[in-house]
């Protein structure tokens, strides 16, 4: 082992710009330590151990990955422990959240920093296996007086990386020995030990995560596929990527030939994009079927050998389209073109547990179409609508997941079953998910992942089995963009998108006004008729608040109708705004001669009489 004075002085030549023999990382680390962090070579550091409090939060953050990683960490420490290996896993953030070791070296291992509750990032540690892994991404080797600070160089150590299912370096492996063998290739099969455990935990995290999901397992040969896969990906009920193993990353952008893409580019993407299969041949690839069967050709030639796992809740399989809609979707319109592929695109997606994300203005009839979809379903459960802008943010955790007896102040004694929990069996429609709190969408997306709720208060999770259909008249793509919206989540609700068209460009109007007219005769047990220039003026108005607009005006007008008729002054105040236009542009020949005094520019002549230019668009089209 080189003596101290020596190491630092080649550390400060490295740092002046001398060629060394060392692994590139190694000098990559130290030259960060020098010339980012600061870090005095000269200055020994004593391992620093976060106080107790500040490691609980550590560990908590971290518990669903050690739960999820312990057994295959048991399993590597097995085969480690008799060389004297002590075994630590990491958070992002480099503190030590997972401990094993020989306890009769305890003290040693504690002074050492190879300990529970130590900190190993490059700027508090300076080079060491953990930090340089953390920064790099990559497996690595830090031996002996690789280590920058004087007190570490008696140590060899060896990480990997552990990633989560959409790319982020969550976590680091890394064994350790207080002394160890002079060279440092004594370390490469430990480096492979601690990699292919890396890679088992991202697999176990996948799988724990997306049990709902379709898993296909990818390998470069057939004999380890089902055991010891490279790679794995996980697909939602529309063969859309939910999320990955780093392999799955890498494996994806060699198919693609693409350098410079990271994980997130591929989620949300067809699977067929990047392999000549879709999700209806998925089955073909599950275990058991011939080796030459599960044969799995990317759009580049490359060719791997492909596993698939069913999800835990199966997906229901394809019906074959009947003649005609289920009749809720088929009573939302009468001939409209964009309602017709609205119908159609929603009866074939109802078919399937597929998350859809309903989108549209206000007042459009999200939530009709997501109970329209529901029943054609013939669910026996619940459809369960919550509007996540109208519930105050205080409130909307203890409705949507429940609360159990005096969890909170002003709680129940008896406690009460959540939103979720009622809609098991059912539909849960989330209406205006845009306003849902950062905090609660992450409670949201650990129900979707995996098919349990847990209640405020609660001790244990509760199983539930349901179909989300969510809305919003928002962009969630530019809320995800600014922050305000999970990405994860977004991809978990937006398998499929179904848009509604604006009540301004529907072509049914007429039809609608009659429809909710005889749904307020029902409501009201009387009977109502609407005269011809009320009609025109309702056939005329743009309908900015859409269907719920059109409703609440038909029910103001059949309240203030006399003996059942409903005639202009029957109707709200605000309609007659466009009714003076109705007047002066009642002929042809009149709108010519406006719209020729107006350079032929309709918006212009929707300026000049305080309309908007579809009004003078339909008023066009009508007259011909």
């Amino acid at each position: 082992m080189v003596s101290t004075l020596s190491h630092i002085r080649e550390i400060e030549r490295v740092g002046m710009g001398a060629v060394s023999p060392r692994d590139t990382p190694v000098i990559q680390s130290w030259l960060r330590c020098l010339n980012d962090y600061k870090l005095d070579p000269t200055i020994a550091q004593e391992a620093y151990i976060v106080p107790e409090l500040k490691l609980r939060e550590h560990r908590e953050q971290a518990e669903e990955l050690i739960r999820i990683g312990r057994s295959g960490l048991e399993a590597l420490f097995n085969q480690i422990a008799e060389q004297n290996y002590v075994l630590l896993l990491s958070d992002a953030r480099g503190v030590t959240v997972d401990f094993m070791g020989d306890p009769t070296f305890d003290n040693q291992l504690r002074r050492a920093g190879l300990y529970l509750g130590s900190e190993w990032s490059e700027n508090r540690a300076g080079t060491c296996a953990v930090g340089a892994c953390l920064v790099s991404g990559e497996p690595v080797i830090i031996h002996q007086d690789d280590h920058f600070d004087t007190s570490h160089i008696g140590l060899t150590c060896t990480a990997a990386p552990v990633f989560d299912t959409l790319g982020d370096l969550t976590a680091v492996l890394d064994i350790s020995q207080l002394r160890s063998p002079t060279a440092k290739a004594s370390q490469q099969l430990a480096l492979h030990l601690v990699a292919s455990t890396a890679r088992r935990i991202e697999l176990a995290n996948l799988m724990t995560r997306t049990r709902n999901d379709w898993v296909l397992r990818l390998a470069r040969s057939p004999e380890f596929l089902d055991v010891d896969p490279d790679a794995a990906i996980a697909l939602d009920g529309s063969g859309r990527i939910t999320g990955m193993t780093h392999g799955g990353f890498g494996a994806l952008a060699r198919s693609m030939n693409m350098h410079g893409l990271a994980t997130r580019d591929f989620l949300g993407q067809p699977i067929s994009s990047v392999f000549d299969i879709d999700v209806d041949d998925l089955p073909r690839f599950m275990r058991g079927r011939p080796n030459g069967e599960r044969l799995l050709r990317a759009r580049n030639g490359l060719v791997l050998f492909a596993s698939a796992i069913a999800p835990a809740v199966s997906i229901r399989a394809p019906v074959t389209p009947e003649p005609r809609l289920p009749r809720a979707l088929r009573d939302m319109s009468n001939g409209d073109p964009a309602m017709e592929k609205v119908q159609a695109r929603a009866a074939k997606l109802a078919a399937r547990d597929i998350p859809i994300l309903i989108q549209g203005e206000t007042g459009s009839g999200k939530e009709y179409l997501a109970r329209a979809i529901h029943d054609s379903c013939n669910s026996d459960g619940n459809f369960v609508a919550v509007n996540c802008a109208a519930i105050p943010e205080h409130l909307i955790e203890s409705e949507l997941f429940g609360y159990t007896p005096g969890a909170f102040t002003g709680a129940s004694q008896k406690g009460k079953r959540g939103l979720i929990e009622e809609a098991s069996g059912g539909t849960l429609f989330l209406d205006e998910i845009g306003d849902m709190p950062l905090s609660l969408q992450s409670r949201l997306l650990r129900v979707l992942s995996e098919n349990e709720v847990q209640p405020v208060g609660a001790l244990k999770a509760k199983p539930v089995r349901l179909r989300v259909l969510s809305a919003s008249h928002r962009d969630l793509a530019e809320l995800v963009k600014e922050g305000r919206f999970r990405q994860d989540l977004y991809y978990r609700l937006n398998a499929a998108t179904v848009t509604l068209p604006a009540l301004r460009e529907r072509e049914d109007l007429g039809w609608l006004i009659d429809q909710f007219l005889r749904r307020i005769e029902k409501e009201n047990g009387e009977t109502y008729r609407i005269d011809k220039a009320a009609r025109a003026i309702l056939l005329d108005h743009d309908w900015p608040g859409n269907l719920r607009e059109l409703f609440n005006a038909l029910r103001v007008a059949a309240a203030l109708s006399d003996g059942g008729k409903i005639d202009p002054g029957c109707l709200p105040e605000h309609l007659f705004a466009e009714v003076a236009t109705d007047d002066a542009l009642r002929d042809d020949d009149d709108l010519r001669r406006a719209l020729k005094d107006c350079g032929n520019n309709v918006s212009a002549l929707a300026r000049s009489l305080g309309v908007n230019r579809s009004t003078i668009h339909r008023r066009l089209k009508r007259l011909n």
